[in-house]
C-alpha cells in the first residue's frame, strides 16, 4: 500500500487554518461592531428607535358630575369612541381592496360609501375623523373589521337622565365636550378639569405596549351639586308644559326659590329641548327664558307699592282711598278700575287689584321710593347666578318723571323683569324683608342676606296678599288646601310698535305657608291665547300645583285656616289684573 505525499496534508492544514481564521476574523468583527454599537454609538440608535416608536399623547380628563341636591344625576359623563383614519396607511396596504368590509364600516356609521370614499382619498393625510362618539358596541363591531388604517381612540359624551326636564338649567355641551349652555357653560372650567400628558412606547400599528413616564399628572374635573330639588323641578315642568299646551301659549316659566336660603329649588320653561338629541338644539328651544326673558309684571307690582306706603309712612292698616266713579285723571290720562268699590282699604287694593289705589299711593309716596324698592328687591339687576343671557330687566331712568309715569309703573307697566327677578322679590318679601342672594348651588351655609324693609310692613302686606288668595280675590285658583297662601296676579298687554297689541303675559307669584314662609314660586304664561288670558285663570293654577307638591316634598307642615277652598275649576278675576 502506497502512503500519499506530505505536502497534501500541509495543503488540506492550511486551508483548515485559513477557514477558521477567517471565522475568527469575522466574529471578531461582529463583537466589535457590536461594542461599538452598545457602547460608543449608543445614544444615536436610541434616539432613531425613539423616533419610531415614542409618543407624548394627553391622557383624557373626565368631566365632572352635575347632581341634584339630594345626589340624583343630571348630567355624567360615558365612555365612547372616535372612528379615525390614516389615508396613507390606507393606501399603503391597498386597504380599500376589501370592498365588502368598507361597505358595512359605511353602512355601521351610517355614512355614503362614496363619501367615506372621498374622506379618505389623499393619501398625503394622516388622520382624518369617520365618526364622533360611537357607542361601544358598535366600536366593538368596528374593531372585529379588522380595516388597515382604520383605527379607535376612546372619548366620552355627555348624557342627561333627567333630559327635557332640566335641560335650560343644567345646559348642554358640544362634541368636544365643552359647555354650550347653562351650568354647563357656567363651570365650564370646573367642570373640565386639566387633561394630563404621558409618554409610551407604541408598535407599527400604533397600539400603546409600554407606559414609559407621566409628564403632567391628570387632573379629572368637580363636581357640582346644584340647589335643584328633581322632584320639584319634575313637578313645575309637568305643569308648566301642560298649561302652555292647554292655552296655546307661546311660551311659560315657572321659578321656585327656597326662602329660607335664596336657593333655586326648580327652573322650569316650555318649550324645552333634549339634550340628549342634537337634532333639537334650536335657538328658541334651549333659551332659559326664567333669565333671558323680560316682561312687564303687571298687577304683581303692586305689593310692592303698598309697601313703600308703609315704609314711607305714607299709609297704614286704617288708610282709605276712594275709587269712586271708576277712574281718576292724572296728567290728562285715565287711569281706570273695572269695578266701582267705593272706599277701599289697602287689603282691599290688593285684593280686587285696583289700578286707582296704586296710583294713588305712588304719586303720595313719589318716584325716589318707589324705585328704590324695586332696586331693593333685585329689579333692575342681575342676581348674579352666572348664567349666560341673565337679563337686568329694565327699570326707566329719567331726569322728570309726570305723575301718570309715576303711576303706570305703580302698577306694573313701563318697566320689565325677569321670571327669576319676580320669584326673588317675592322671596324678599316672604323672608320679612330681607334680600337672600339667590343660588343655583347647593348652600350649607344658608346667608344672613341683607334686611331692606322693616319686618312689621313686609308681613302686614303679606297678611293683606292673603285677600287676594280668597274665594273674592283675584287669585282664588292658586288656593292650596291645608296651607295660607299669600300672592298676587297680574295681566300685562305686550307693547308694540305705537302703543299696546292684544296679546297678554299671564302672571301669579306668591309664597307659602304664611304663618312661617318657606317657598316662593313666580309663574309666567306667555301669550296665552282664547278667552282665558288673565293671570288668576292660567297662572294661578299652576302656581296651585305647583305649590301644593313642593310643600308635601319637602315636609311642611300645614297651617290652613279652615277657609272654604273653591276648586280649580271656579274662578273670580278682575280685569284690573293688568
Amino acid at each position: 500500500m502506497r502512503r500519499k505525499p506530505k505536502s497534501s496534508q500541509l495543503f488540506i492544514r492550511w486551508r483548515i487554518y485559513m477557514v477558521l481564521g477567517s471565522i475568527a476574523a469575522v466574529f471578531l468583527a461582529l463583537v466589535g461592531r457590536v461594542a461599538f454599537i452598545q457602547v460608543v454609538d449608543s445614544k444615536t440608535l436610541i434616539t432613531q428607535g425613539d423616533m419610531r416608536s415614542v409618543r407624548t399623547e394627553k391622557t383624557q380628563e373626565q368631566r365632572g358630575m352635575i347632581t341634584d341636591r339630594n345626589g340624583n344625576e343630571l348630567a355624567v359623563s360615558v365612555a365612547v369612541r372616535a372612528v379615525w383614519a390614516d389615508p396613507k396607511r390606507i393606501a399603503q396596504t391597498d386597504s380599500l381592496a376589501q370592498t365588502r368590509k368598507w361597505k358595512a364600516l359605511a353602512e355601521a356609521l351610517h355614512l355614503d360609501p362614496a363619501e367615506l370614499q372621498q374622506r379618505i382619498s389623499n393619501p398625503k393625510r394622516r388622520f382624518v375623523y369617520l365618526k364622533r362618539q360611537v357607542n361601544p358596541a358598535l366600536g366593538h363591531f368596528i374593531q372585529e373589521l379588522n380595516l388597515p388604517g382604520v383605527y379607535l381612540k376612546p372619548e366620552s359624551r355627555r348624557f342627561y337622565p333627567a333630559g327635557e326636564i332640566s335641560a335650560h338649567l343644567v345646559g348642554f355641551t358640544n362634541i368636544d365636550d365643552h359647555g354650550q349652555e347653562g351650568v354647563e357653560l357656567a363651570y365650564d372650567k370646573w367642570l373640565t378639569g386639566q387633561s394630563g400628558e404621558r409618554v409610551v412606547r407604541k408598535d407599527r400599528l400604533g397600539r400603546t405596549i409600554e407606559d414609559l413616564s407621566v409628564i403632567k399628572q391628570q387632573q379629572s374635573g368637580h363636581d357640582i351639586h346644584l340647589s335643584l330639588d328633581q322632584r320639584i323641578q319634575t313637578l313645575a315642568y309637568r305643569e308648566i308644559k301642560r298649561e302652555v299646551e292647554a292655552s296655546g301659549a307661546t311660551s311659560g316659566s315657572v321659578v321656585v326659590i327656597d326662602i329660607h336660603t335664596g336657593e333655586v329649588l326648580a327652573m322650569a320653561n316650555s318649550p324645552s329641548f333634549n339634550p340628549n338629541d342634537r337634532s333639537q338644539l334650536q335657538s328658541y328651544r334651549y333659551r332659559n327664558r326664567a333669565v333671558t326673558d323680560a316682561y312687564e309684571p303687571g298687577s304683581t307690582m303692586k305689593p310692592f307699592t303698598v309697601l313703600t306706603a308703609l315704609e314711607q309712612g305714607k299709609a297704614n292698616r286704617n288708610t282709605i282711598i276712594n275709587n269712586n266713579p271708576g277712574y281718576i285723571s292724572i296728567s290728562g290720562h285715565k287711569v281706570r278700575d273695572d269695578e266701582v268699590l267705593g272706599n277701599m282699604t289697602l287689603t282691599k287694593i290688593l285684593e280686587r287689584s285696583s289700578n286707582i289705589g296704586a296710583a294713588t299711593l305712588a304719586i303720595r309716596t313719589g318716584v325716589m321710593p318707589l324705585l328704590h324698592t324695586y332696586y331693593d328687591v333685585g329689579f333692575g339687576n342681575v342676581l348674579g347666578l352666572g348664567l349666560d343671557g341673565e337679563t337686568t330687566g329694565v327699570i326707566p331712568q329719567r331726569r322728570r318723571w309726570s305723575d301718570f309715569e309715576l303711576a303706570t309703573i305703580a302698577f306694573g307697566y313701563g318697566l320689565t323683569v325677569s321670571p327669576l327677578q319676580l320669584a326673588h322679590a317675592y322671596a324678599t318679601l316672604g323672608s320679612g324683608g330681607i334680600n337672600r342672594p339667590v343660588s343655583i348651588l347647593k348652600v350649607d351655609t344658608p346667608p344672613e342676606g341683607k334686611r331692606v324693609f322693616s319686618e312689621k310692613n313686609a308681613r302686614m302686606v303679606l297678611k293683606m296678599l292673603e285677600s287676594v288668595v280668597s274665594d273674592d280675590g283675584t287669585g282664588s285658583k292658586a288656593q292650596v288646601p291645608g296651607y295660607q297662601v299669600a300672592g298676587k296676579t297680574g295681566t300685562s298687554r305686550k307693547a308694540h310698535a305705537g302703543g299696546y297689541s292684544d296679546n297678554y303675559v299671564a302672571l301669579f307669584a306668591g309664597v307659602a305657608p304664611v304663618t312661617h314662609p318657606r317657598l316662593a314660586i313666580s309663574v309666567v304664561i306667555n301669550n296665552p291665547q282664547g278667552d282665558h288670558y288673565y293671570g288668576g285663570q292660567v297662572a294661578a293654577p299652576v302656581f296651585a300645583k305647583v305649590m301644593s307638591g313642593s310643600l308635601r316634598y319637602l315636609n311642611i307642615p300645614p297651617d290652613g285656616n279652615g277657609i272654604h277652598l273653591v276648586s280649580l275649576d271656579e274662578s273670580s278675576e278682575s280685569n284690573n289684573e293688568g
